[in-house]
């Protein structure tokens, strides 16, 4: 029954698809980020998906008489140029079959990020964007945590399989980035029982977050708490449910999981974070021999033989600042900082521009809770393998398409319903002062 279901929106969307790109680029983010067709047990399971919605979604580009501008700023200047260096260290890389590869999956991520630059300009393709990848992710959270809770958080919460996000730790980043995009749709809503829905869902999320056992999740849920509360427009109350809610995590979560949060403080006691370090030098050694870094995927016995002395057989990078730096070299990791930082200035950007605007207060709070998932990716990911993943260069591509956004309705000025306010209450002010002058002199004239 799932693998017809999934069949039949996939490709019952395909003549929407070829009309419409942004269709195409909407099914293909639910496709990357919830894996329906691996929930199935059928044929759906190993069926090409997204290779039918990325080729739809071509065609429709090809043929679709809508803009296909991309809006460009530095930061998009960097992020290509950052395209064509991981193209160049993948033809110098030091495994260049398994750097192929691996640019392969990143070139079809950036490929689509830009189609939906291209073809995501309104606010409601906006939403839908957004809408979809808090729903896909948020799938995980309100499932994992419904479980962790039915379990007494004694197991560990997994993602959906052959994704960026099937590990435990991943997942957890994952979701913490996903939290602030819940806590947008519940502040947009007015209808009591979706806000009651969505509240719900940002809880149990938080269970699951926890049952991942993740070191770097506990560590970024404070950063993401701070900056949460920090940019909310109902400090108050968020502040005491952040309180309760953490509290009754600590107390909820078993001995075990307190173990192992407690190792964060005896690192070079434990596996794992040696693993890490080992990573980080091996990185680091590459990228000062070598400028163009090792090349996608270079992590291997070889390699750690070759330029460290350090192999626990632990062959990833352990960090997105680290992975970029090893693969891309320096200039590699100078050009995705880059990127980052200004997507959250971005943001500011936006925040202070849609001040004195209703109609775009809705804009300003997107970016600001869009800060807030950018912020957990920047902390989460740096003890986490994840610098290509899709929702991160989608959250970028978000801020991008709402700068365009914003700046295309300041040129246009503020709707007429507002102006018409404005003007009413311009007018009504002066109607005031003149009555009330004419008043003073009228009282002037009689008590003469």
């Amino acid at each position: 029954m799932r693998d017809l279901l999934i069949t039949l929106i996939v490709f019952g969307s395909v003549p929407n698809m070829l009309r419409y790109p942004h269709v195409g680029v909407l099914v293909w983010s639910w496709l990357g980020y919830m894996n329906p067709h691996k929930l199935s047990w059928g044929f759906a399971v190993s069926f090409p998906f997204a290779q039918v919605t990325a080729i739809a979604t071509l065609v429709g580009v090809m043929f679709s008489r809508e803009r296909k501008d991309i809006p460009m700023s530095p930061l998009v200047v960097i992020w290509i140029v950052f395209i064509a260096w991981m193209g160049i260290t993948t033809l110098l890389a030091l495994y260049p079959e398994r750097a192929l590869d691996q640019f392969e999956k990143v070139i079809k991520i950036q490929l689509f990020t830009f189609i939906t630059m291209m073809f995501i300009r309104d606010r409601r393709r906006l939403l839908m964007l957004a809408g979809i990848i808090t729903a896909s992710i948020g799938f995980f959270g309100v499932k994992g945590g419904i479980f962790a809770i039915s379990s007494g958080g004694a197991y560990k919460v997994w993602g959906p399989p052959d994704s960026f996000i099937k590990d435990n730790n991943e997942l957890a980043l994952a979701l913490l980035m996903t939290l602030p995009l819940m806590w947008y749709f519940r502040q947009q809503t007015t209808n009591i029982w979706a806000r009651r829905g969505l509240l719900f869902c940002v809880v149990v999320t938080a269970f699951s977050i926890a049952s991942s056992y993740s070191r770097g999740a506990f560590i970024a849920s404070g950063a993401v708490l701070v900056f949460l509360w920090l940019k909310s427009r109902q400090k108050v109350m968020l502040g005491v449910a952040s309180i309760v809610l953490v509290a009754v995590l600590l107390v909820f979560m078993p001995a075990e999981w307190h173990e192992r949060m407690g190792t964060i403080q005896n690192y070079d006691e434990d596996s794992s974070a040696m693993g890490r370090i080992a990573a980080w030098t091996l990185a680091l050694t590459v990228a000062t021999q070598r400028l163009f870094g090792g090349g996608f995927d270079f992590w291997s016995t070889e390699s750690f033989s070759r330029y460290t002395n350090l192999d626990n057989g632990v062959h990833v990078a352990h960090s997105i600042y680290f992975s970029v730096l090893g693969e891309h070299g320096w200039p590699g990791l100078f050009m995705f900082l880059f990127i980052g930082f200004m997507a959250i200035r971005h943001g500011t950007w936006i925040i202070r521009a849609c001040r004195g605007r209703e109609d775009l207060a809705w804009m300003a709070d997107l970016a600001r809770m869009v800060q807030v998932s950018l912020i957990a990716y920047s902390t989460g990911g740096a003890f986490l393998s994840l610098s290509y993943f899709d929702m991160y260069w989608h959250l970028v591509a978000i801020m991008v398409i709402s700068k365009r956004y914003v700046q295309e309705m300041l040129i246009a000025g503020p709707p007429l319903s507002a102006v018409s306010s404005r003007q009413g209450e311009k007018a009504a002010a002066s109607a005031t002062s003149m009555l009330s002058s004419r008043l003073v002199r009228c009282a002037m004239w009689k008590s003469r």
